[in-house]
């Protein structure tokens, strides 16, 4: 009931139920997608052309009116030349602390390649196959060993996974 109250003598009657962006500013986060893309007992891997730079998975921004799927499979194409095929949603991650630049949520898909060789392009200065058990003993960018570790739990016993999970 306070809280209504406050609402209601911040917001004009005519703005109630409707946008009120003239007196509120929202800073959201900003929607990213990530892939692992595997074959038997091996993901891909891209090293980072840009801040922050290391090792990472395929990834990047969604753009306005771009299903989450779509992009997914075009930051794969572009960043390791794979044609994949989505499998499965492991998570979504959203701590504000995952991406140094700024807050990012991110739905991580699991998906197979279909055709292609694997290598380096656009954001990515290279891309290769690393063994799953090579993981813990490897440094990633942003969050990406916690979600990599997810993975690994994932492979055993299925689940969804998120930041706090």
């Amino acid at each position: 009931m306070v809280e209504q109250l406050a609402f209601n003598q911040l917001v004009p009657r005519s703005n109630r139920g409707g946008p009120i962006c003239d007196l509120m500013k929202y800073k959201n986060p900003k929607l990213t997608v990530d892939v692992i893309i595997e074959k038997g007992n091996e993901i891909v891997i891209i090293k980072r052309k840009n801040r922050p730079k290391g090792l990472a998975m395929p990834g990047g921004f969604v753009n306005e009116g771009e299903l989450l799927e779509d992009r997914a499979i075009i930051e794969a194409k572009e960043e390791t030349s794979l044609d994949i095929e989505l499998k499965e949603l492991l998570g979504v991650y959203s701590d504000p602390r995952r991406d140094p630049r700024f807050h990012t949520i991110t739905p991580v898909f699991i998906a197979k390649p279909v055709g292609g060789n694997v290598k380096g392009g656009d954001d990515a200065l290279d891309a290769f196959w690393m063994n799953i058990n090579d993981i813990k003993s490897h440094e990633f960018a942003f969050d990406h060993k916690k979600i990599l570790l997810d993975y690994l739990k994932w492979k055993k016993g299925k689940g969804t996974y998120w930041s706090t999970k």
